[in-house]
C-alpha cells in the first residue's frame, strides 16, 4: 500500500536509489553540528521542549540526509528519544519548525505523519501481544478500504485484505518470522519482537524508517540478523535514522553520526571522525577525564 506522500525534488523513492550515492554526497560535507546536506529528507529548525526547568531538547539546526544511514547517539539523558518524539508527533515541542520532504510537520498528528511516509519504531517495542504476528503486520498497511464504515458492511474489503496478506507474508519470510505468523506476537522473544516492529513499519512502504535501540535487549544470536535488515533497508533506497548505544553498530553500518548532549547537537560526521572528537570524549566522559588527580587533590578539602 502507498504512503500518503508526495515526493520532494530529487527524492529517491524505494527500490530506486544507488546505497553508495549518499555516502559520496556526504564525503564532502564538514564535520560540523548543523551542517547543510545535500538532499535532506528532514529539516529541524530551533526545536526546544521543555519539562518544568528541564531543557530536554534544544536543537538549533540538523539536517538528516536522504538515503543515508544515519545514526543519532549520546550520553543517557541527552534528548535522543524526545527529539524521535517531536519529529514524529508522538510529543510537542514549545517552539521550533521541522519537515520532512518539505512539507511542514509542526502540529501534524503521529499518524498523519506516518502516513506521509515517516515511520518509526521504539525502544519498548509496541507489538499487540494478544494479536498474531500476521495480523500485527497487517495493521501496519495504510489505506485499509475495510476501515470505512460502508465498505466495512459491503465487504469491499476482501480483494485487499489478500493482498495485505500477501505482503506481510513476503515481508515475514524476509525477517524469518514466516512459522510464528500464527502465534501470538506475546510469545516472541525481545528481538523477534524488534524484527516485527522492522517489519510491521515496512507495511507502510515509509521513505524513513526511524529506529530507537534496536539492539537494546537483543540475544547476541540476532544482531547480525537485525545490522543486515538495516542495511537492506538503505540499499533499497530509504533513509534510515536510529538511536543506538551500541557502538559497534554504529561504526558497522552507520553512514553519518550526530551526538547529541543535554539536549544539544554538539558533533556530526561519520563514526570515525566523530568518535574520536574531544567534544564527543567530554560529553560522554566528562571534562575531567583524562586529567591525573594527585593524592592532595583527591582529599576533601575541610
Amino acid at each position: 500500500m502507498p504512503a500518503e506522500t508526495t515526493a520532494a525534488p530529487g527524492a529517491t523513492p524505494p527500490d530506486g536509489g544507488s546505497a553508495s550515492d549518499a555516502r559520496v554526497a556526504l564525503a564532502a560535507v564538514p564535520h560540523e553540528p548543523g551542517v547543510a546536506k545535500p538532499d535532506p529528507i528532514v529539516v529541524v529548525d530551533k526545536v526546544r521542549r521543555h519539562f518544568g526547568g528541564l531543557t530536554a531538547v534544544d536543537v538549533d539546526h540538523v539536517e538528516i540526509q536522504r538515503g543515508a544511514i544515519t545514526a543519532l547517539i549520546g550520553p543517557n539523558g541527552a534528548g535522543k528519544t524526545t527529539f524521535f518524539n517531536l519529529l514524529t508527533g508522538f510529543d510537542k515541542p514549545q517552539s521550533g519548525d521541522w519537515s520532512f520532504n518539505g512539507r511542514p510537520l509542526s502540529g501534524v498528528p503521529a499518524f498523519r505523519v506516518a502516513r506521509m511516509g515517516m515511520v518509526r519504531t521504539f525502544q519498548l517495542t509496541k507489538v499487540l501481544a494478544k494479536l498474531s504476528v500476521l495480523e500485527n503486520m497487517r495493521l501496519g498497511a495504510t489505506q485499509q478500504v475495510g476501515e470505512r464504515f460502508l465498505s466495512g458492511l459491503l465487504h469491499t474489503w476482501r480483494g485487499q485484505e489478500q493482498e495485505i496478506t500477501e505482503k506481510a507474508d513476503a515481508l515475514l519470510k524476509r525477517f524469518k518470522l514466516f512459522e510464528k505468523r500464527a502465534d501470538f506476537a506475546g510469545t516472541l522473544s525481545g528481538g523477534q519482537r524488534k524484527l516485527l516492529e522492522m517489519a510491521r513499519a515496512l507495511m507502510a512502504e515509509p521513505e524513513l524508517v526511524m529506529l530507537d535501540e534496536p539492539m537494546a535487549g537483543v540475544n547476541p544470536a540476532l544482531k547480525q540478523s537485525l545490522l543486515d535488515h538495516v542495511r537492506s533497508l538503505r540499499d533499497e533506497g530509504r533513509t534510515v535514522l536510529f538511536v543506538e548505544h551500541d557502538m559497534d553498530m554504529v561504526r558497522h553500518i552507520s553512514d553519518w553520526v550526530i551526538v547529541m548532549a543535554q539536549g544539544q547537537v554538539i558533533a556530526e560526521g561519520p563514526a570515525d571522525a566523530v568518535m574520536g572528537d574531544p567534544r564527543v570524549i567530554d560529553a560522554y566522559l566528562g571534562t575531567h577525564h583524562d586529567t591525573d588527580l594527585s593524592a592532595e587533590e583527591e582529599q576533601p578539602h575541610v
